[in-house]
Parts: C-alpha cells; sequence; structure tokens
C-alpha cells in the first residue's frame, strides 16, 4: 500500500474502509501495556516554575504502534524520558503492564537521535552490554546479541566499530540493543532525525519490517507527519506552551504501507 502525502489525510481521515475499521476494533480488544494518567511536568525557570506538560492521557495497547508528534517545545521529548524512567513527572502517573513507573527498567527499551553507542566496543560487544549488566553469561549474552544483530541486517558487521559505521547502521546497531533485553516497550525519541533522506527512509521500512516480526509495543516521538502517518496505527498530537492533548488520530491508511514511488 503506497502511503497518501499528509495533505490528503487533512479532511477524511475520519473515514475508515471496513478493513481498517475491522483492524482498530481488534486493536482495542488487545491488553493495555502503558497507561499515561493526568500526566505533568514543570521546571523552575529564572521566573518561576514553566509548565512543559499538562493533564496528558493516554493509552498504548500490545503490539500497538504509537507515534507522538507536536511542534517545537511541545515536550514530546521530556514525554518518552519520564516513560523511559530517565526524568520523572511532578503530577500524574504512568502504568506499564499495571505498575507504576518509577525509573529505568529492562522492560523499556530506548533509542535516541543521538548515536549512543560506546565507541570502544564492537558492534557485537555493544549489542550484548545490557544483556551482560542483567546478569546473562558471556557466551549466552553473545548468541542472543548475533540473532538480533542478524534481524537488522548486520551479521557482516559484527566485529566493526562505531567509528566505522554510516549513521544507519548505528541506529540498527542502536536497535538491536534495545530489543535484545526483550523490552514490553520500545521507546524511541526522534531516532532518525540526523539521517539523511533516503537513509531515513530505509530506516522506517526496516523499523516496520521489525515490528511485524517481533512482538513488542513502540511509542514513537516525531516531528514529521508523513513519517507518523507511515509508521503509526495512531498518532498522538500534542499541542505546546504547555503540553497537551489535542487528538488522538487513527490512521485510515491500510497496512503494509510504502513510500509513494
Amino acid at each position: 500500500m503506497s502511503l497518501p502525502p499528509a495533505s490528503m489525510l487533512e479532511s477524511d481521515y475520519r473515514v475508515q474502509s471496513p478493513a481498517v475499521a475491522e483492524r482498530f476494533r481488534k486493536l482495542r480488544e488487545r491488553p493495555v501495556v502503558l497507561s499515561v494518567e493526568h500526566l505533568g511536568k514543570e521546571f523552575e525557570g529564572e521566573g518561576g516554575p514553566v509548565t512543559a506538560l499538562r493533564d496528558v492521557s493516554f493509552e498504548v495497547r500490545r503490539r500497538e504502534f504509537l507515534c507522538v508528534i507536536g511542534p517545537s517545545g511541545c515536550g514530546k521529548s521530556t514525554l518518552i524520558r519520564m516513560v523511559a524512567g530517565l526524568d520523572y513527572p511532578t503530577a500524574g502517573r504512568m502504568l506499564l503492564d499495571g505498575r507504576e513507573v518509577s525509573g529505568p527498567g529492562p522492560d523499556r527499551g530506548m533509542v535516541f537521535q543521538g548515536y549512543t553507542l560506546f565507541p570502544w566496543l564492537n558492534v557485537t560487544r555493544n549489542v550484548m552490554f545490557g544483556l551482560e549488566m542483567q546478569g546473562m553469561s558471556r557466551d549466552q549474552a553473545e548468541a542472543e546479541a548475533r540473532q538480533w544483530i542478524d534481524l537488522v541486517g548486520l551479521s557482516r558487521f559484527e566485529k566493526t566499530y562505531p567509528a566505522q559505521l554510516s549513521g544507519g547502521m548505528k541506529q540498527r546497531t542502536a536497535l538491536a540493543r534495545a530489543l535484545a533485553a526483550n523490552p514490553r516497550i520500545l521507546l524511541m525519541d526522534e531516532p532518525f532525525g540526523a539521517l539523511d533522506a533516503q537513509t531515513r527512509a530505509q530506516m522506517q521500512t526496516h523499523l516496520l519490517e521489525i515490528w511485524r516480526n517481533v512482538d513488542v509495543t513502540i511509542l514513537f516521538i516525531t516531528h514529521d507527519l508523513d513519517e507518523a502517518i507511515l509508521l503509526a496505527d495512531r498518532i498522538l498530537v500534542l499541542k505546546a506552551n504547555p503540553g497537551e492533548v489535542q487528538e488522538v488520530i487513527e490512521v485510515p491508511v491500510p497496512r503494509p504501507r510504502s513510500w509513494r514511488r
């Protein structure tokens, strides 16, 4: 299925074909993995408290692909950092499989926009790192890592160091490292934003292929509506100053999707 441009969805995105409506009916029957309830975040500014997020509530269901979009400064990255446990809300709460999020954990994998690989470790060792930190033996971690490296298409580069990899290959390594820990939810903060257009399109296609074959739920931050339409089941739209939920859009485009040629 070729992807229509975002402009085609502006007036009729609420109209769903029977197949799409049935897909969303089935999606709503799946268990909730992540529940965000009345989440708020304030920072101390020079002139007093600054509200970054206010009363943000939404749910993400098992194997759903949810994109979050909004203008610069609407709190997208703050939101995903709080879900990851790297920052803390000043109001509300987040529940992962019914348990309140109170800090980082292996049940959440994170892929950032910047290349967060350890430069002194090769691809295999980078992917193994989290597994070994969880107590897995070196041999077992290496065997597990190789499966994920093969899945992201880097089996020929197992012994290569980050400095020798392209941007897309670095992000594939980061993706393999995040997935290797078998997280309940994969958190991605504009992971393809620093890539050139061709590599970005390749990574989007690759991510969709992985998502179709791996039992993982994805929360994906982007500023690009076209990217959100390509990837997401639903799109959470935030408005800025402060960041609040403006709308949740069910993407009416059937799957599988690809860029229109």
